[in-house]
This record gives structure tokens, C-alpha cells and sequence, in this order.
């Protein structure tokens, strides 16, 4: 027994991040570190046509489930095509990026981590902005 109470948050109350000011995707950590967990899982949004540098994580899988919307996941040389339903594993160290192919629509993930080298202390460092009632809605209606 971990003698530790079970954490929960209420979406409402989790704040989202830019990395970086000019982000076209936010991210709201809904489990990490702070929470007591080795793996983080964050809720990830991307504006209409949005997306993240390249990047990568040597220790570190990143799997992305999508909730809803469209994208294009480039690994490496790899390029997939993403819609509602789907589940991508990008392995560690890959050099990779999703793009959201609407130009209408955001994109929305779960993205789980397991040793993120920090990945959650980068992004809760980032520039912090709210959830908005109609992304709230889109995910518990």
C-alpha cells in the first residue's frame, strides 16, 4: 500500500499550455509527475490546420489516441493518415509531428508517455491557457 489518497481532476480545472507562444497546439497535463505518475497522458488540441515542430524523445514511445478530427503523423520518413479512432505509436527516438489536416475542425488526442525526459515539465513551463466550454463539451458530452 502506498498509503498516497487517489488523485482526481476535473477537466474544468486543468489548465492548457503553449510550449511556445506562437503554438498552434495546446496541451493540458491530465497525469504526470506532479500527480505522482512515471507516465504522463495530456490532452492535446490542435488549432485548424495546427502543428508541432518536429520533435522527438529518446527514452520514450508517444502514443496518441485520436478523439476526434483528422491529421497526418510524419515519422521519420513515415507519413500515416489519422481520423477519429485511431491509435498511433510513434516509437522512441523517432523524429515525428501531426499535422491537422482540417482547416475547419481542431484535432483532438490523449497522448501518453511513459519516462518522458521531461517532456511535462516543458510543457507546464509553457504559456498557460484555459480550456474552453465547447472543448470541455466536445470531450464528456
Amino acid at each position: 500500500m502506498s498509503g498516497e489518497p487517489p488523485v482526481v481532476r476535473r477537466l474544468h480545472e486543468v489548465p492548457a499550455y503553449l510550449i511556445s507562444p506562437d503554438d498552434t497546439v495546446r496541451l493540458a497535463e491530465l497525469a504526470g509527475p506532479k500527480q505522482g505518475s512515471s507516465t504522463s497522458v495530456f490532452l492535446e488540441i490542435w488549432e485548424p490546420g495546427g502543428a508541432q515542430p518536429l520533435n522527438s524523445h529518446p527514452d520514450s514511445a508517444e502514443i496518441f489516441i485520436v478523439l476526434s478530427g483528422q491529421a497526418q503523423a510524419h515519422s521519420d520518413d513515415d507519413a500515416v493518415e489519422l481520423s477519429a479512432g485511431d491509435v498511433l505509436v510513434l516509437q522512441p527516438g523517432s523524429e515525428h509531428r501531426i499535422v491537422n489536416t482540417s482547416e475547419t475542425d481542431k484535432l483532438f488526442t490523449i497522448t501518453v508517455m511513459a519516462n518522458d525526459g521531461g517532456f511535462a515539465k516543458l510543457v507546464t513551463d509553457g504559456t498557460p491557457t484555459a480550456l474552453t466550454p465547447a472543448e470541455i463539451s466536445a470531450l464528456i458530452s
